[in-house]
């Protein structure tokens, strides 16, 4: 059978010999709303949790965080109806900015921000880029009970009125993304974000998890600490369409929305697999090795030891951190960057290389990417330069009749293990 897998802003063909059964693993399909942007209005008229429009009528500054270039958010559907509502509470456009949560990513050039924001607001509103490392630009607010110091952006924390924008999604270890996490990690300083993403090795710091997740719980006292008060979050399906939307007192939505997010993303799984092709689903999932990342961890979680993972995810940035670059320069095996990364702590950028040596050894990392093939080859990432010859070379380890597993969407999806056990006679 020949299939595609997303690639960048492309799709690539792939044909998997007739003696090998093939499960895609994808969540259900589910249709778009059909009146996004009245589904949008229709959330902001009734506000989820403690919250109440007249509460914010003439407040006298607004601050709305949006995530960066990385993420795609549907701001062109969302943005209209908040906006309008705003003016309605005698908000003047002026008294709004829009404040790039980009966290530890690179920081976009001007040029681009027309990918993450429409035009016509551009040239309406002030667009406020975030530098996690210019602590004279932030207000420390103490720690959180799991000993994280909050640093988090001052221009955003003193305005009257704070809001968040983005999407309810899978998150490989804080669960879900969504919520007040926009501002509490995207709007803070690098030293909140390494010991927040510390965390990460912790149990309950897995994909799907929420309630008892210690990663998203740090996140969530953050916000409190923050006094973030309105979230506009969106849940798309894998066309990127709005399916639901939620607007309200933060915490509020994501009790609501979480469950909403598994039934449009998990897809039940009945058994491990020997060769899996994953893709963290096209641009700008794979924008960079750095979001590229998800794809295997996800699929990871349904390969039986020692199999085969072709990671297919163009990444035409690169690896989006230079940190993590540097740090790999001396490293020669996975199990050398499992015992340094051990030895010397938690680090934001070298997480990635504990992370992908975490999967891919236990496993046959096979990478097809953009990526120059030297620098992909010091990052221990084993490239390949011809996807069709990746999957021959899999095959090899592979007996007739085995079925392959492919994760079109790995990064937004919940691969979730159900494996029927036999009965008793």
């Amino acid at each position: 059978m020949e299939t595609h897998i997303p690639y960048g802003r492309s799709m690539l063909p792939i044909r998997i010999p007739d003696q090998y059964g093939v499960d895609i693993i994808e969540a259900p399909f589910v249709t778009q709303a059909e009146m996004p942007s009245q589904v949008v209005r229709d959330a902001l008229d009734a506000l989820l949790g403690d919250v109440k429009w007249p509460d914010f009528a003439g407040a006298c500054s607004v601050a709305i965080a949006i995530n960066d270039k990385t993420r795609f958010v549907p701001l062109h559907q969302l943005l209209p109806p908040l906006l309008e509502r705003l003016a309605s509470l005698g908000i003047p456009d002026e008294a709004i900015r829009f404040f790039i949560a980009g966290g530890s990513h690179p920081p976009m050039n001007p040029n681009e921000y027309t990918e993450i924001l429409p035009a016509e607001l551009l040239a309406c509103y002030l667009l406020i880029p975030h530098d996690p490392e210019a602590y004279d630009r932030m207000t420390y607010l103490g720690e959180t009970e799991r000993g994280t110091p909050i640093w988090v952006n001052t221009d955003y924390l003193q305005a009257n009125l704070k809001i968040v924008i983005g999407n309810i999604e899978p998150h490989q270890f804080a669960g879900f993304s969504g919520g007040v996490k926009s501002a509490a990690i995207g709007l803070a300083g690098s030293k909140t974000i390494n010991h927040n993403h510390s965390l990460m090795t912790q149990a309950g710091s897995l994909i799907g998890e929420y309630e008892t997740n210690p990663v998203r719980q740090d996140i969530e006292e953050i916000g409190r600490k923050i006094g973030i008060q309105l979230a506009l979050n969106a849940i798309l399906n894998q066309q990127r369409q709005i399916v639901y939307v939620l607007a309200g007192q933060p915490e509020s939505i994501m009790l609501t929305g979480v469950p909403l997010s598994r039934q449009v993303c998990q897809a039940d799984v009945s058994q491990h697999y020997n060769l899996l092709i994953t893709s963290p689903g096209g641009h700008p999932k794979d924008i960079n090795l750095y979001q590229a990342q998800k794809g295997l961890a996800h699929a990871a979680l349904i390969a039986r030891p020692g199999a085969s993972i072709i990671l297919v995810a163009a990444c035409p940035e690169g690896t989006g951190s230079s940190h993590y670059e540097a740090w790999m320069k001396d490293k020669h095996s996975y199990a050398e960057v499992l015992m340094r990364f051990a030895e010397e702590g938690f680090q934001i950028g070298p997480h990635k290389a504990f992370q992908i040596a975490r999967d891919a050894s236990r496993s046959h990392l096979l990478f097809f990417s953009e990526m120059d093939t030297g620098l992909a080859q010091a990052l221990l990432l084993n490239p390949v330069g011809n996807l069709q010859n990746a999957l021959e070379l899999a095959l090899a380890d592979l007996r007739p009749g085995e079925r392959i597993a492919i994760l079109p969407h790995a990064s937004s999806t919940i691969p979730h293990l159900v494996i029927q056990r036999a009965k008793s006679v």
